[in-house]
């Protein structure tokens, strides 16, 4: 079960890249653009946040039958702390991953507020685009190529 929830994770995740990128820079060139916020504008946005969300689940899943989720009852904080493999699987990138999804979230939520067009399209390009940037700096590039 492990392995293929792993397998499947690995392979949500360039769909999570896809369509976060696909997203903030539709949001960026429209804002710049000074275009209308249109319908396929909003399912673009909303398709990222349920993405998203799909991962974030899957990943949670993941974490807690991982077998580095043992390393807490045998080594410790201070042995997770001090080892850089399991400091970055059971505290970087989990904690990075969630902060990102809050990023999606919150800026899916804010834009829904907004009346103007350039105003929907600028909260998402800021918040979208914070959530990339905290994404690709928390893959574990090694394992995933």
């Amino acid at each position: 079960m492990y392995q293929a929830l792993q397998t499947v994770h690995s392979y949500w995740a360039y769909l999570v890249l896809l369509v976060l990128t696909l997203a903030t820079f539709n949001a960026i060139i429209k804002t710049l653009g000074k275009k209308y916020f249109g319908p396929p504008d909003f399912r673009i946005s909303l398709f990222t946040l349920i993405v998203s969300h799909i991962q974030l689940l899957i990943g949670l899943i993941i974490y807690f039958v991982s077998p580095y989720f043992s390393a807490f009852s045998e080594v410790g904080m201070k042995g997770v702390m001090a080892d850089s493999v399991l400091r970055l699987y059971l505290i970087e990138h989990p904690l990075t991953m969630i902060i990102a999804i809050i990023l999606i979230t919150a800026g899916y939520s804010k834009h829904k507020k907004k009346l103007a067009s350039n105003k929907k399209f600028r909260t998402i390009a800021i918040f979208y685009a914070l959530a990339l940037l905290l994404i690709l700096s928390r893959i574990p590039w090694n394992a995933w190529f």
